[in-house]
């Protein structure tokens, strides 16, 4: 009974840190079906979740919300001396493709310059995590903060 109760702690925690709700695993088994097991590991095991210090002069902030569907996703990076990026972060509140995008756009940016990072599409984020075309949008929403957050640091 104890490991169970710790394993609720445990999981209570995980939620309190992460950008967007987690459903138990039984009411994630039905779903995750219908999404690439890419996507699931990106939202189970986000990469990079967190903020910077965004007074800094070499840190950049990004920020998109889609009214919509109630996503609304905040991307920063840290950009050294010879504008390479040495650390992004990421907070996304959104369903799974959302966090999975937000989580690989991160990964994607880091150790690139400003302009290679400028040239990542949404598309690929997409072609990436094999996302079903009714979660496109997801995707799209990670590449337009990316200038944001490139464009405003320094």
């Amino acid at each position: 009974m104890a490991a169970a109760g710790a394993g609720r702690l445990r999981r209570a925690a995980s939620a309190l840190l992460l950008p967007a709700p987690r459903l138990p695993a039984r009411e994630l088994s039905a779903p995750a079906r219908l999404y690439h097991k890419k996507v699931v590991d990106h939202y189970e095991n986000p990469r990079n979740v967190g903020s910077l210090d965004k007074t800094s002069k070499n840190v950049g902030t990004g920020l998109v919300g889609a009214p919509a569907c109630g996503d609304v996703m905040k991307l920063q990076i840290q950009v050294d001396e010879k504008g390479k990026i040495v650390d992004a972060k990421f907070k996304t509140f959104g369903c799974g493709s959302a966090i999975a995008s937000s989580s690989l756009a991160t990964e994607w940016v880091k150790g690139k310059t400003v302009e290679e990072a400028l040239t990542i599409k949404n598309t690929d984020i997409a072609k990436e995590l094999c996302l079903p075309p009714v979660k496109l949008h997801c995707s799209s929403k990670s590449r337009p903060r990316m200038p944001a957050g490139l464009d405003s640091w320094g």
